[in-house]
């Protein structure tokens, strides 16, 4: 059985990261897996195949995402969010790889690595993982309170459009064009697939859930006293970790946690933040912080989440919710609203609290009930169990492995 994924992005962090962390749970269990990818590292794995190994692939790269994002230019108002058009892209049919394999797996394939166009000349057994809204959408990759996508897009909110046939209708009809009829769709959650069940693109194809994976080999305990020294926090006071690749992104909720922090004791909690983030609202909340940064490495993301007492949550709308797992394999329970992706990694006061969506006094309740919990050894202990016995990626490979098998009978 040779599987072929297909990941943009960069495999050290984001979407790609799970599909990087499947393959290497596959190859575990015995798996020809091999990855094509746009990817600058590839961790010296001789089966992740980069289209970025020279200059002038880089270069070319750089062109297509460009190319890609270029459409938009023509909507002034448009929302200051990500927004992916799948027009251009590399063509892996022609590759080596793609010959020798006998099922195709997409992944996350944005920022001009994939044309929707070349998806239709895939003559093998394809799955794609979905690991955002995009694969249903007319280009947005999160759409908030919109729900044109189940009707056909247009008058896109996100492009600030009003006209019934902008590039969100354009976008919208060519996944419904080229899309393979026999392609088998996976959502990372569940309200993920039920939502795609939704949608004019996928109505009419089998849509099943495996959960997103997290690799606990990178992600484990360590012991809170001596992580928070390394990290020079105060150990006689509570840390409130939250963070995201883009804490700003509308659907993170960020605003949700600052309006939190005012029913947080100022004196015995301090927070913590990791992320593309402007402090100068942080600096008005009559907190002591330290903010992190864009944490590239896995050892200071498993030593972030060992210090803290806590990690918050707080998104709107989530796929799945990897920094959630990745807390949780590391034995600090979480925080999140009872809603979209995160309410499937969550149990509520066992391994962390689901407050009422999106209530940010229930969201305060929550932090307050982990930190003062006369049960938190426990409760730690869950969220290091739940991980390894749904999340961790040989699990979760065993999972694909079972479908793969099912689509090539």
């Amino acid at each position: 059985m040779k599987i072929l994924h297909i990941v943009a992005g960069d495999l050290t962090g984001g979407a790609s990261r799970g599909a990087y962390w499947l393959h290497l749970g596959l190859k575990e269990l015995g798996i020809d897996s091999k990855i094509i990818t746009n990817s600058k590292e590839t961790f010296g794995d001789k089966n992740v195949i980069s289209v970025t190994e020279n200059k002038k692939s880089k270069l070319i790269d750089m062109i297509r995402s460009q190319l890609d994002m270029f459409p938009t230019v023509f909507y002034q108002n448009r929302k200051k969010v990500i927004f992916s058009t799948g027009f251009v892209g590399f063509d892996f049919t022609k590759t080596r790889e793609y010959k020798e394999a006998d099922i195709i797996h997409l992944h996350w394939i944005n920022n001009g690595f994939i044309n929707m166009r070349h998806l239709s000349k895939i003559s093998k057994p394809v799955i794609w993982t979905m690991r955002d809204m995009w694969p249903m959408t007319g280009g947005c990759h999160c759409s908030m309170e919109c729900e044109k996508y189940q009707f056909g897009c247009g008058g896109c909110t996100q492009l600030g459009s009003s006209y019934g046939y902008d590039l969100s209708k354009i976008v919208l009809n060519r996944k419904i064009k080229y899309l393979p009829k026999n392609i088998k769709m996976v959502g990372i959650s569940n309200w993920l697939s039920e939502t795609a069940k939704k949608s004019l693109v996928m109505k009419n194809f089998d849509v099943k859930t495996i959960h997103n994976n997290i690799n606990t080999k990178d992600f484990y305990p360590i012991d809170k006293k001596s992580a928070k020294e390394i990290l020079g926090l105060p150990i006689d006071k509570k840390i409130i970790l939250t963070g995201a690749q883009n804490v700003n992104d509308i659907w993170k909720g960020f605003d949700k946690f600052l309006e939190a922090t005012k029913w947080l004791d100022k004196d015995n909690c301090y927070l913590c933040f990791f992320g593309r983030l402007g402090t100068g609202i942080i600096d008005n909340l009559g907190f002591q912080y330290m903010n992190f940064g864009f944490l590239h490495d896995t050892i200071s993301l498993r030593l972030l989440y060992s210090a803290a007492d806590v990690f918050v949550a707080p998104s709107l709308m989530d796929a799945f919710g990897k920094t959630l797992a990745e807390s949780m394999a590391c034995g600090t329970p979480v925080v999140c609203f009872n809603a979209t992706g995160p309410k499937d990694i969550v149990d509520h006061q066992l391994n962390g609290y689901k407050a009422t969506p999106f209530d940010s006094h229930d969201l305060a309740n929550g932090i307050n009930w982990v930190l003062d919990s006369p049960e938190y050894t426990t409760i730690s202990q869950n969220t290091r169990e739940k991980v390894l016995g749904c999340f961790d990626s040989k699990v979760v490979a065993r999972q694909y492995i079972e479908l793969y098998k099912c689509i090539l009978k």
